[in-house]
């Protein structure tokens, strides 16, 4: 697919169908996030599959009481629920703060005994955060580019330690290759399968409103310029 033809075609799918997702593309997927740039080249993102029945449910549940047993799911609930694959985007503080404590970034200024209030009060933003969303955004588009579909969506604020717990995101000891104590943090989460009738799933936001051209949020020079 030419990319400005994938560009144009990614949208966020809320309905899918019960089909299975070859692991193939999954695996595609995070190998095209793994191709995101990051900060000092820190690479500190790290991501949690989700591709069985139950560790699915499993995702839901500790999500939104509305997907324990006898719920009541709403109309966007019941069309996520049914994407087979969930992929969890994780970022890491800890791998920006070693390595812009490394010798060849001492100009920053920063320790790996940072905190992140510390961290970010150095830096304009927390990159551990940016670099992982910008490579969520290419597990997007590489799932379009298979002809699947795909939703990245916020953890439900007062859920997220729960979320956390159900996925093993807690300080300690870990199995990581890395051996980092600190846990990763969810910055969201992402839907992966077959799409089914948009009819069958909420409406999204794009449906009723404009998008904005580019000529109008596009300045040369300075903000308020304008382009043409």
């Amino acid at each position: 697919m030419e990319f400005a033809d994938l560009v144009r075609r990614r949208r966020m799918t809320r309905a899918y169908t019960d089909d299975a997702v070859d692991p193939a593309v999954v695996e595609s997927a995070l190998a095209a996030a793994t191709r995101a740039p990051s900060a000092g080249f820190s690479q500190g993102w790290a991501f949690i599959v989700l591709d069985t029945p139950d560790t699915v449910r499993g995702f839901w549940e500790a999500q939104s009481d509305a997907a324990l047993p006898g719920g009541a799911p709403d109309r966007w609930l019941r069309g996520m629920m049914r994407a087979p694959v969930v992929i969890v985007p994780c970022s890491r503080r800890e791998a920006y703060l070693a390595r812009y404590a490394e010798p060849d970034k001492a100009r920053a200024g920063l320790t790996a005994a940072e905190g992140e209030e510390a961290a970010a009060s150095r830096w304009a933003m927390p990159y551990w955060h940016l670099d992982t969303a910008m490579a969520s955004l290419l597990v997007l588009q590489s799932v379009t580019d298979a002809g699947l579909g795909s939703c990245f969506f916020g953890l439900v604020p007062d859920r997220v330690d729960a979320v956390k717990e159900y996925l093993g995101l807690v300080d300690g000891p870990t199995e990581a290759p890395s051996g980092d104590r600190p846990a990763p943090h969810p910055i969201g989460a992402i839907t992966v399968g077959h799409p089914a009738d948009p009819a069958s799933g909420a409406r999204g936001s794009a449906r009723a409103r404009r998008r904005t051209p580019w000529q109008e949020v596009a300045h040369r020079g300075r903000w308020g310029a304008g382009w043409s």
